[in-house]
């Protein structure tokens, strides 16, 4: 479906030469996009940038999507990004512009996606002036991007824009910021384009270190209870390394768990699987964790929300880290063998060195049946009503939705919330690209404008993105961008009119004390649904749920599905904040009751 994240081809478009042009900044701009490769550009238009948008007007093979906030447009071309293994582009104005994008310009961050997002700036004779929607975009956005520029020479743009792609979408992948005054896109300069594409001083490794692997294989062909605990580098490395991940895994024998980004690198419908892991994962997978002996972490950065108290964090294991950025290694937890390199090509090698040295399956028998007990928990059932004018339960929705959906090959986004949790829980992924959610920012606002994006690269997939009423209404405007293209998204509202997440740690934190996490005067999603001229649903008793979700589908254009659910109903397993693997809850009143002996003994 996608290609690793990589830049796209540079040089000169065909017909032309390599003789440097002279023409506008702007113009520039657009050229060195269209050289690159770019068909979509997600902007919104203002006055320190018109001379781009004019340039933009005689570039046709560039497609603009007006979005109805700048915020959508980051995450709308994360979803791009994230679905096609290009890198998202964004056009914004000066000031409040620059500065609503930088929610989006972060969340890109902490989740490693690539995107170039391009803003204008007041010209340079007023810069440090407070002129007219002025801001000091480069100084905001230092520590969300991964490289920003202020290019004040027309004849810089080219060398800077070629620049920047090759930082977004080399090594570990990140947000570049280029910000550009209003009279250097007017000015004239040369097109130059660079000869080399490469940085002077940024050179990622790629390929890892031969000892490494040798060292990493070794420590896997000799472990009782290894566990590989793999993130969204791997998903980032291109679908040749979830092929790869696969095989190592069935090489070796052992278990598999994964991150709420790294969902879909390996299927969830294999045995060896053991769900996502982390503070709403499952209960075998953190128990795993706990137990192993060795963990092999690969694309995956040891987040806070996987560790639990990192003093009780898999005391009794050896740590291999594959990571492609060397500063994540040994930043939060200390390993024992780091290798340095990119995803793909680490699993490559370390396959290729397994089977040269002829290594085997280990008998991890024992290690499988102390797996199958904590499987045995099922921790992901939930109480449910099974009559026809029961409540829906969430998870029952989302089970639903997938069950309705499987056999289409869907692309799934989220909001941020417990619909969240519930869809990574209950929503399996058996190929890499069709998740895509917010995870180290934990972006409320993020699912529909993604889900946007994937579908306008994706014109004829199914695209549903799983809402929370709250959520939702983050972005709400984005309707609008969807109508004006004729975008077929469904959004699917897990409505239990709560901040369902701030609700749940509320009960179980501050003693029930609800401050302010009621969602009041929720709008009527149909009615709204109509007035943008979309299709709306809405479905409230569980004998109606998977017709509604039926329609849903069959029916052309946008829709919007008002799912209403148990208002009351917690999203669980659960690891307290601050609590260890070995101290999840599975139900509201447990605390430790229905964990095995060797988990209470380490309580």
């Amino acid at each position: 479906m996608t290609a690793p994240f990589s830049t796209p081809a540079s040089g000169p478009a065909a017909g032309q030469t390599d003789t440097p042009r002279e023409m506008s900044g702007a113009d520039i701009i657009v050229q060195a996009l269209v050289d690159l490769g770019v068909d979509t550009v997600f902007g919104y238009p203002g006055g320190a940038v018109l001379p781009i948008y004019d340039a933009l007007f005689n570039h046709p093979s560039i497609k603009h999507i007006l979005v109805r906030h700048e915020q959508a447009a980051t995450h709308a071309a994360e979803g791009y990004a994230r679905s096609t293994g290009k890198p998202g582009v964004v056009l914004v104005t000066s000031g409040p512009g620059a500065t609503n994008a930088v929610t989006g310009i972060t969340d890109a961050l902490l989740d490693s996606i690539p995107m170039i997002v391009l803003t204008g700036q007041v010209g340079t004779q007023l810069i440090g002036t407070d002129a007219f929607q002025e801001c000091d975009t480069v100084g905001i956005t230092r520590h969300c991007t991964k490289h920003n520029y202020l290019v004040m020479d027309p004849a810089r743009l080219g060398p800077v824009i070629h620049e920047a792609f090759y930082i977004a979408t080399n090594g570990r992948p990140g947000p570049v910021v280029i910000d550009i005054p209003k009279n250097v896109q007017v000015a004239t300069g040369e097109y130059v384009i660079p000869d080399v594409l490469e940085h002077k001083s940024y050179r990622p490794q790629v390929e890892p270190d031969a000892a490494s692997i040798e060292a990493a294989v070794a420590l896997i062909a000799s472990a009782k209870q290894p566990i590989f605990y793999t993130g969204g580098g791997i998903i980032n490395a291109g679908p040749e390394a979830s092929a790869l991940l696969r095989e190592l895994v069935e090489a070796t024998g052992a278990p598999i768990t994964s991150t709420l980004m790294g969902l879909g690198a390996f299927p969830a419908s294999d045995t060896k699987w053991l769900g996502m892991l982390g503070m709403h994962g499952t209960y075998e997978a953190n128990l795993a964790m706990n137990r192993a002996d060795l963990i092999i972490a690969i694309g995956s950065r040891f987040d806070d929300r996987v560790t639990g108290r990192l003093d009780a964090f898999s005391p009794n294991s050896k740590k291999i880290h594959v990571d492609i950025d060397r500063s994540s290694i040994n930043k939060i937890v200390h390993v024992d063998c780091p290798v340095v390199g990119d995803a793909r090509s680490a699993l490559a090698a370390m396959l290729k060195e397994w089977k040269a040295k002829g290594y085997k399956k280990q008998d991890l028998g024992e290690w499988w049946r102390r797996i199958d007990g904590w499987r045995a928990a099922r921790c992901l059932d939930f109480p449910e009503n099974a009559a026809a004018d029961a409540e829906i339960m969430p998870q029952r929705a989302v089970k639903a939705l997938y069950e309705a959906t499987r056999h289409l090959d869907p692309i799934i986004t989220t909001e941020v919330g417990q619909h969240q949790m519930w869809a990574a829980q209950h929503f399996g992924f058996d190929e890499p690209n069709r998740w895509l959610t917010s995870g180290g920012l934990g972006t409320m606002g993020y699912g529909f404008p993604a889900a946007n994006g994937a579908q306008i690269a994706h014109p004829d997939r199914l695209v549903i993105c799983i809402a929370g009423e709250a959520s939702l209404q983050m972005n709400i405007q984005e309707m609008g961008t969807v109508s004006q293209y004729r975008l077929p998204v469904k959004i699917f509202i897990l409505n239990n009119e709560w901040m369902g997440m701030v609700r749940q740690w509320q009960e179980l934190t501050y003693e029930s004390r609800y401050s302010n996490s009621y969602s009041d005067s929720l709008p009527d999603f149909v009615k709204l649904a109509e007035a943008y001229g979309w299709t709306g649903l809405k479905v409230e008793r569980l004998g109606d749920l998977d017709a509604t979700i039926k329609t849903m589908i069959e029916t052309p254009g946008p829709v919007i599905v008002d799912c209403r659910v148990a208002k009351l109903a917690n999203c669980f397993p659960m690891i307290p904040s601050g609590a260890a693997h070995t101290e999840m809850l599975l139900q509201p009143s447990d605390v430790t009751g229905t964990m095995d002996d060797e988990a209470k003994a380490l309580v």
